[in-house]
């Protein structure tokens, strides 16, 4: 049994932490904040609730694998509901697409029906990156990878120089489709140019798997979690920063706080790394993913009937999720904002024919600086700056012995999927106890 202490309270520190000691170990978790969840953890202001982060989620084969190999199956905490349509697309031509999840036939449909042929090329585009989430599944999401003994079948994909722009480009005339397939990238922050090609397998795991969100919010899943932590004996410090890890002979063996040193044989950062002297220098040359400007609205009255997710394309681009939890008669959104800002959020909201200025009663901003002051880092992990970015950040190891990542800054991704697949690697590559 080794003792793991793990850093961080969010979704990967979490998940990361019932794995480990349903495997038989000692587990500590630390997290800085005063409650579990992290981007998870529900934000609450006169009655009304929204969550903090995700709204939505894709493989929950994740989540389910999760919950299983720590104990009680999902289905026994939650309730998962399937999502008929993924988001809406709203361009700048006045045009709109319903993107289906789950079925290629409904996406078919769906983009003959913006324009004839359109539903080709889309499910062309889906079906040429099916071998390559394949590739990565085997070799890179669901088994620990070293960098320096790639499989003949992974390596190709990550040294690709082709960016996902380029790629989309040389797939589509249509400017829309193309809004459609780097719509995820560019809502966490990334510059198309930037992405490689070989994550258009966005779109094919949208196709193929569809999304799904939870009854009572992704805060729900927090909950469902820190339940679980309790019944594997995890132990919980909130309120708890941690400062550095402490090293001798070359391997970890102690973890900094403010009360002193918790020594540890295993170490989980499921944080920012940049955040750890000791960790630091090995990423420095990556970048955080900002987080867009966020606005929660409570409204009251009748107010348009959206989809799960419906996203305004031009600048800014603007996206909105009414699944917030509010009081009979009212209604609870959240709004994000990319791009050039230059008036109240619900103003641009306005111009794109969504009034609700009349409805509001009450709301909270959140601006880029202060959600990543909240959260002790981004929770949209690291920005993609070019093929290179896969081997500069860390996880599932780190060149520290004893020292593992987990989170959205040890994934090639941000979002659940991503997150959860981390701590299974961690899981797998420290082994049982």
């Amino acid at each position: 049994m080794a003792r793991v202490v793990v850093l961080g309270g969010g979704f990967g520190g979490m998940a990361a932490a019932a794995r480990l000691a349903k495997l038989g170990h000692q587990v500590t978790l630390l997290e800085r904040a005063g409650q579990l969840g992290g981007a998870l953890a529900e934000v609450r202001a006169d009655g009304f609730a929204w969550d903090g982060g995700p709204t939505s989620a894709l493989l929950p084969a994740v989540v389910r694998d999760l919950f299983r190999k720590s104990g009680r199956p999902l289905e026994r905490e939650l309730e998962l509901v399937p999502l008929e349509i993924i988001r809406e697309h709203r361009f700048e031509d006045g045009t709109s697409l319903a993107l289906p999840g789950g079925s290629r036939g409904a996406q078919l449909r769906a983009f003959d029906a913006l324009g004839e042929g359109l539903g080709r090329r889309w499910t062309d585009h889906v079906r040429a990156h099916a071998e390559v989430w394949d590739v990565l599944r085997r070799n890179y999401l669901e088994h620990p990878w070293d960098r320096d003994d790639l499989s003949p079948e992974l390596a190709p994909v990550l040294a690709s120089r082709q960016s996902l722009r380029r790629s989309l480009r040389k797939a589509f005339r249509d400017e829309r489709l193309r809004l459609v397939a780097g719509h995820p990238f560019v809502a966490e922050g990334h510059d198309l140019r930037d992405v490689p090609a070989w994550l258009g397998v966005t779109s094919y795991v949208e196709q193929r798997f569809g999304g799904w969100t939870l009854v009572g919010g992704m805060t729900a899943l927090a909950a469902a979690l820190e339940r679980r932590l309790a019944t594997r004996r995890v132990e919980v410090h909130t309120g708890t920063e941690v400062r550095d890890l402490v090293v001798r002979d070359g391997r970890v063996v102690a973890v900094v706080t403010p009360d002193g040193e918790l020594d540890a044989e295993v170490v989980v950062c499921a944080v920012d790394p940049r955040r750890l002297p000791t960790l630091a220098p090995y990423v420095e040359r990556t970048m955080p993913a900002i987080p867009p400007s966020v606005s929660h609205v409570g409204l009251e009255g009748p107010v348009p009937d959206l989809p799960p997710e419906l996203v305004l394309h031009g600048d800014p681009l603007l996206v909105v999720r009414p699944g917030g939890r509010a009081p009979a008669g009212h209604t609870g959104w959240t709004i994000h904002a990319r791009g050039t800002l230059l008036e109240d959020v619900l103003v641009a909201l306005a111009r794109h024919g969504i009034d609700v200025r009349r409805q509001l009663v009450t709301r909270l901003d959140r601006s880029p600086r202060e959600l990543v002051e909240q959260w002790g880092g981004s929770p949209l992990g690291v920005r993609w700056q070019g093929r290179a970015t896969v081997r500069r950040r860390l996880g599932p190891t780190t060149p520290v012995p004893g020292v593992y990542a987990a989170g959205a800054h040890a994934t090639p991704g941000s979002g659940l999927p991503f997150v959860g697949l981390s701590a299974a690697l961690v899981a797998e590559a420290v082994g049982p106890a």
